[in-house]
């Protein structure tokens, strides 16, 4: 590997997948790719397209490499990695550990140095690698780190996503592996309880989590509003764009990557605002990559704060309201390492509204709607 920075912190892009699922072809991977730099969304730091699964043929060639589906990308992929490319973004692919993909295309399975090769050849940057059809005496350990290592030498620099779905207690030997990214949940859904329920899954992990390898909770459904072609994640029809801006704050504050799953093309400027708002963006992208601690609330299943230390000495804080009714959370910041006695408090700029709420002493508390949040940037100031 030539960049030593290659997933230092947390990769952001769009991948096709829970918009599109099979329905992907070269025009919508090109027009995507525009508007990723059109919508200023390059420029708030989304660098990867990521193609997903259904991508090639059914079947391998006489030399048992695979093959792109010439009906939907009829130029082939490294024209598309190279009109990717010529965008100033990173191309993106799918394969799998197992004999075949999720969709019943051809798996990696004892051709990761054939594939890892074929992959380079086009241009890919980044690789997501599934789970499904693994032969079932097969170690998913060894499956990942054979990937892993023919990535690494393949002669080009590729981001490995090693999406294994939290199996095979993928947390304790996923750093050794050499991957950058480990799924460690199911598939999301396009509902408020899929992403409630993935992010409180994920509140006793957040420590496995760090530089180079980072802990996905999966793909963003922000700003999708039901618009899957597949039932699974379009079940109960998408959130509110107050559920999409709570679940992009947790998985920014939680240092999940952050790719993109609506069709960006027509997103709404509110689905832009929020992908591109720098300060939450920020406490993802921080270069300590610092897991959250959980500070609970009165109702410690509905509210809670996350607080993420970060490079620059300052706090991330989000305010969480889980449940479905509004109530208040307190943050006492005794529980933060700031005793009364220090004569310390809190600066909190106020991430979404963009401006300062103010000083505080000893604590803060906020009422907040059902399913909604408040993220702060809190700056230690002295108070008397």
């Amino acid at each position: 590997m030539q960049d030593k920075y290659l997933g230092l912190t947390p990769p952001m892009g769009w991948n096709s997948w829970n918009t599109f699922t099979w329905n992907i072809n070269e025009a919508l991977i090109r027009e995507t790719a525009d508007a990723m730099v059109s919508s200023g969304l390059k420029d708030a730091g989304y660098q990867y397209v990521v193609i997903d699964d259904c991508w090639s043929l059914k079947q391998r060639d006489q030399n048992g490499c695979l093959v792109a589906d010439p009906e939907k990308f009829p130029n082939g992929m490294k024209a598309v990695a190279d009109y990717v490319h010529s965008k100033g973004l990173k191309f993106g692919m799918y394969s799998c550990d197992g004999t075949h993909t999720c969709a019943g295309y051809p798996g990696s399975f004892e051709h990761e140095f054939q594939d890892a090769e074929t992959f380079a050849s086009w241009g890919v940057d980044y690789l997501k690698y599934d789970n499904c059809y693994k032969p079932r005496h097969m170690e998913g350990e060894m499956l990942y780190k054979r990937m892993s290592l023919a990535l690494r030498n393949c002669g080009r620099d590729i981001l490995f996503s090693a999406c294994n779905w939290g199996a095979d207690g993928v947390h304790g030997w996923i750093q050794g592996s050499g991957a950058q990214l480990f799924r460690s949940t199911g598939d999301i859904q396009d509902n408020w309880e899929s992403i409630k329920n993935l992010a409180l899954s994920q509140m006793d992990k957040m420590a496995y989590s760090g530089p180079y390898c980072h802990n996905d909770i999966d793909m963003l459904v922000v700003g999708m509003h039901g618009g899957s072609n597949n039932e699974f994640i379009g079940t109960l029809g998408g959130c509110t764009d107050e559920e999409y801006r709570t679940h992009f704050s947790l998985w920014a504050i939680m240092n999940s990557p952050l790719m993109i799953g609506c069709d960006i093309r027509s997103m709404s400027s509110i689905t832009r605002e929020t992908l591109t708002n720098p300060d939450i963006i920020a406490i993802n992208q921080d270069m300590e990559c610092r897991g959250p601690y959980v500070v609970p609330g009165n109702d410690p299943a509905a509210m809670m704060s996350l607080v993420k230390p970060m490079g620059d000495g300052s706090l991330a804080i989000g305010m969480f309201n889980l449940g479905d009714k509004k109530g208040e959370l307190s943050l006492q910041f005794w529980d933060m390492g700031i005793p009364a006695a220090a004569g310390m408090g809190l600066e909190l700029y106020d991430c979404w509204a963009r401006k300062t709420e103010g000083v505080f002493d000893q604590r803060y508390a906020a009422q907040i709607e059902p399913h909604g949040c408040r993220m702060f940037r809190a700056k230690l100031v002295k108070v008397r």
